[in-house]
């Protein structure tokens, strides 16, 4: 059977190929409805199929977007990967997904094989410092939105949280409930990252223990961002003799580990420990108690960083286009604090 083209369509639809063209991509020129309809139907009719590689050939684009990630395994870059997938699908493009796994090669890596595939955009969800990213992207001169991470090294446009007042939100609201002080679990890093949330989220919780009068010194406690890890930490810092009251995780993630392991050494949450997280994720509304916890607007985040990769959309403040589209935190009170909700 012959292969359906191009200029079958445009003969059945009494039309030119460039008008096709036109209806295929959505533009550039505008097409009347009328006309719009007949080349559809023709489509429709004859089974023709766009080839998308030859598209992509001559325009030296494709419709697809590069998005890295640290970690898919983890419920919030899950989310957040998704949230990007459906924001692209209403652009009519798809998303490649590539994991770091935390590693700056991991990371080198899928910025040469996406930008190498002509990706239409790329949205790198930053997993460190970044030096080697930023030269692979001056190299490739490409169109780059950070999402969630802003590494001093990459000077491309950034859409994040609010991080820094959704952790003081959180730990106001637990010193509220009476506690002598709030002990605080972060990463493994010694030397905070600039640009990197979780150090925004230990600088809120910072702010918001010196604003109370309490001091932080001595409550900060390292462990990875998983579960799994925050929950052999959390053991050691529970079944220890200066027990925290209350303790707010930089991730849920990290929380959940934290309400395990206090389940499993029998201390009741949250009659004799506080727990909040930070991110939202759908499980936090299903663990036992309920968590606490600071949230962004993720489906937001991901349309902006979509539009940002595709279209710019940046305004323009006085004679400087805007490097950082920053969205607000909200508290989300659940049972976790001491709360009854």
């Amino acid at each position: 059977m012959a292969k359906v083209t191009r200029d079958d369509v445009a003969k059945l639809a009494g039309t030119s190929t460039a008008v096709v063209s036109y209806v295929i991509n959505n533009g550039p020129r505008p097409v009347a409805p009328a006309t719009r309809e007949r080349v559809l139907a023709a489509i429709k009719e004859l089974g023709y199929r766009p080839d998308r590689v030859a598209q992509a050939m001559a325009s030296r684009r494709t419709d697809l977007i590069g998005l890295i990630v640290p970690d898919t395994r983890q419920p919030f870059f899950a989310e957040m990967a998704h949230a990007v997938e459906q924001a692209a699908s209403e652009r009519g493009k798809m998303v490649l997904v590539g994991n770091a796994n935390y590693l700056d090669e991991r990371e080198v890596h899928y910025l040469r094989a996406f930008l190498g595939m002509r990706v239409a955009g790329l949205i790198l969800i930053s997993q460190g410092p970044s030096e080697h990213a930023a030269a692979e992207i001056d190299a490739w001169d490409a169109r780059v939105v950070l999402l969630h991470r802003r590494p001093d090294a990459i000077d491309d446009v950034a859409v994040m949280t609010d991080d820094i007042w959704g952790a003081q939100l959180a730990t106001r609201h637990l010193l509220e409930h009476g506690h002598a002080y709030v002990a605080f679990l972060g990463g493994t890093e010694e030397t905070p990252k600039s640009g990197d949330p979780v150090t925004d989220h230990v600088e809120g919780w910072r702010r918001a223990m010196l604003e109370s009068g309490r001091s932080p010194a001595g409550h900060y406690f390292q462990a990875p961002y998983n579960r799994y890890d925050a929950y052999r930490v959390a053991l050691e810092v529970l079944a220890g003799p200066d027990r925290p009251p209350a303790i707010m995780c930089a991730t849920d993630d990290q929380a959940i580990g934290v309400l395990r392991a206090a389940r499993e050494l029998r201390i009741d949450v949250p009659g004799e420990l506080a727990v909040a997280g930070f991110d939202d994720v759908k499980e936090a509304g299903l663990t036992d108690p309920p968590l606490t916890t600071v949230a962004s607007d993720r489906q937001a985040m991901a349309r902006a960083a979509v539009d940002l990769v595709l279209d710019d959309g940046l305004r323009v403040v006085g004679s400087r286009r805007e490097r950082l589209r920053q969205f607000p935190s909200r508290l989300v009170v659940r049972r976790s604090c001491g709360c009854g909700g």
